[in-house]
């Protein structure tokens, strides 16, 4: 199969999770027989730095030329005093919401190489294995009006049913293929786009019998992630409060470094990033866990690409590497070694190759 890929190292330890990544893709192109073509396009601060702009046209054309999207990270404190215009952030929205990713989807699993690194307890994050969908083009972080004076400040909150509808079905679709149950996150007991998000949940849920369906207020979703997340399957919920749940429950993992994402549409294009931030006071330093870019060209094999055996050998790969005991510094696992980000992305592709061999050689028993 032959791919065309966007890729967009973005800021701080973005480019070097990124060339991870990468190199393990190349791994899986030259063992599995798939040619992928990369395009390298500047989003974020260092953008900005060169033209005056998070995202610029040169970007899009790339992107729009892809058949996905692999990015790094952006922001730092050097583009802190930026105005709004030319926030790194403002890049990752624009290019959100420029494509229609409407569908964030993150996948928040334990790892039981690193349990000792969770900050819960052992009995209450084992088996924890949920996916959070969050609507990511509507909401509070992109309606107008938004308005600023010395006295006061206005954003506004918007969705409409149909933005709803597609991201509900989203989640009921991606239940279906887990344990069948969508745990619906709003706050209807405040919110009119939250009265609306839960009639539209309720009617949506006529089409989806197989599925298990509950409301959950947002605050008590918040204490559940912690006190008892082996409760959720698939959690939706919108923008904002998406955003914030999401980063919660990655704690569960014991470090951001460790989660990956997926921004998609209906078409299947997608753009993956790790779900962690750009880091900057480590960038430069080959300290950084490349796990999450790794894990998140992973999903953009399985979910834009088809390529479920490739998707699969890479996820063992990074779990195998774990379970041999090698980690990055993010993570204090007792009896883990701590290892560079190039010693341990050359682990994880000896992995995949090692993993590749065994699976040629049973087949030729067959």
């Amino acid at each position: 199969m032959e791919k065309t890929i966007a890729v967009l190292p973005g800021d701080g330890i973005g480019p070097e999770v990124t060339e991870a990544a990468v190199k393990v893709l190349q791994s899986i192109a030259m063992r599995y027989g798939h040619t992928f073509h990369l395009k390298h396009a500047l989003i974020g601060g260092s953008a900005v730095d060169a033209h005056n702009s998070p995202l610029p046209e040169e970007t899009v054309a790339a992107c729009e030329a892809s058949d996905a999207i692999l990015l790094g990270a952006v922001g730092g404190v050097k583009w802190d005093n930026h105005p709004a215009h030319l926030r790194p952030e403002k890049g990752l929205l624009n290019i959100r919401k420029h494509f229609d990713l409407f569908a964030n989807i993150r996948p928040v699993k334990a790892v039981p190489a690193l349990l000792g690194s969770s900050p819960l307890k052992e009995e209450v994050a084992k088996d924890v294995d949920m996916v959070i969908v969050r609507e990511l083009t509507g909401g509070l972080y992109f309606a107008e009006p938004k308005r600023r004076s010395e006295k006061s400040a206005v954003d506004t909150l918007v969705y409409t049913r149909r933005e709803i509808e597609r991201i509900v079905d989203q989640a009921f679709e991606i239940a279906r293929g887990r344990r069948g149950k969508v745990t619906s996150v709003d706050k209807a007991n405040v919110l009119e786009t939250s009265k609306l998000w839960r009639e539209v949940v309720e009617e949506r849920k006529a089409a989806y019998p197989d599925v298990e369906v509950e409301h959950m207020l947002v605050d008590s979703a918040a204490m559940k992630l912690i006190t008892d997340p082996r409760r959720f399957d698939v959690v939706v919920t919108e923008n904002m409060f998406g955003d914030i749940l999401s980063d919660e429950a990655s704690v569960i993992t014991g470090s951001l470094g460790m989660l990956p994402s997926a921004s998609v549409r209906t078409d299947g294009f997608g753009l993956y990033e790790p779900v962690h931030g750009s880091a900057p006071d480590i960038a430069g330093q080959n300290k950084a866990n490349p796990s999450a870019a790794i894990l998140s060209v992973a999903m953009m094999l399985r979910h834009s690409f088809g390529m479920h055996s490739e998707a699969s050998a890479i996820e063992e790969a990074v779990m195998g590497v774990l379970e041999d005991g090698y980690c990055t510094g993010d993570l204090t696992t007792a009896g883990k070694r701590t290892v560079s980000t190039e010693t341990f992305v050359t682990k994880v592709i000896e992995e995949v190759e090692r993993e590749f061999v065994s699976e040629h050689i049973m087949y030729s028993y067959v």
